[in-house]
């Protein structure tokens, strides 16, 4: 069981990060970053179809149960993040670089392409890393039968292996660095994996209306 858990968490997160490895490759042989932008609605399909797939495993996200006090240090959490990712941008916090996400013909926004990638960023990621980041590999790096960690008890080793790892995944390293250590402290202090999941989806959905209005599109 521990085993078939593991991977409902893993999955979601593997198939994501495929899809990025694959657009990679395309952009290497000269696939062009308008066509590339239609592999997005294919890959938030395929991980919404792997997490609906595999939702009976998740246990922690099957009752919505939350204060709202809870909900309020939720989105207030988030909206620091967002404040942070989008302040935290000289040269040396980034590594790489990050072609982004023009969802835009001809000058004019394509509101179907946009509409699915704010979609993407501020609902199904949030469940999707979430999952991965906190519900599982916190709690793995304690113990090998993660299930049975109280998020509250992750300890210190846990907590820098996780947040480090989640601030290289992004091409802003120390927005990522500050937003993994913001969500994992949520995730200990409530034991609860819906807290983190609505931060992150308040910081990406914020994130995705500041880019549509500013035309930042290099932060997506």
């Amino acid at each position: 069981m521990t085993n078939r858990a593991a991977l409902a968490r893993i999955l979601p997160f593997a198939t994501y990060m495929a899809f990025i490895a694959i657009a990679d490759g395309l952009s290497r042989v000269g696939m062009s970053a308008d066509t590339l932008r239609w592999i997005y609605p294919v890959k938030i399909t395929a991980v919404s179809i792997v997490l609906v797939v595999f939702w009976k495993h998740y246990q922690e996200l099957v009752v919505f149960r939350i204060r709202w006090r809870s909900l309020f240090l939720s989105a207030a959490a988030g909206l620091l993040v967002l404040w942070l990712w989008i302040t935290l941008d000289a040269a040396w916090m980034i590594v790489g670089h990050s072609a982004g996400f023009d969802p835009r013909d001809g000058g004019y926004i394509n509101w179907w392409l946009a509409s699915v990638r704010l979609f993407g960023g501020a609902l199904v990621v949030p469940v999707m890393e979430e999952l991965f980041w906190r519900s599982f590999l916190m709690r793995w790096i304690v113990a090998q039968d993660f299930k049975t960690i109280v998020p509250a008890t992750i300890n210190c080793k846990s907590f820098i292996v996780s947040v480090i790892l989640f601030g290289i995944e992004h091409n802003q390293w120390l927005a990522g660095f500050v937003a993994g250590c913001v969500y994992s402290l949520l995730y200990m202090r409530t034991n609860k994996l819906w807290i983190p999941i609505l931060a992150h989806a308040v910081t990406n959905g914020g994130l995705g209306i500041w880019i549509l209005v500013s035309g930042q599109w290099s932060y997506w």
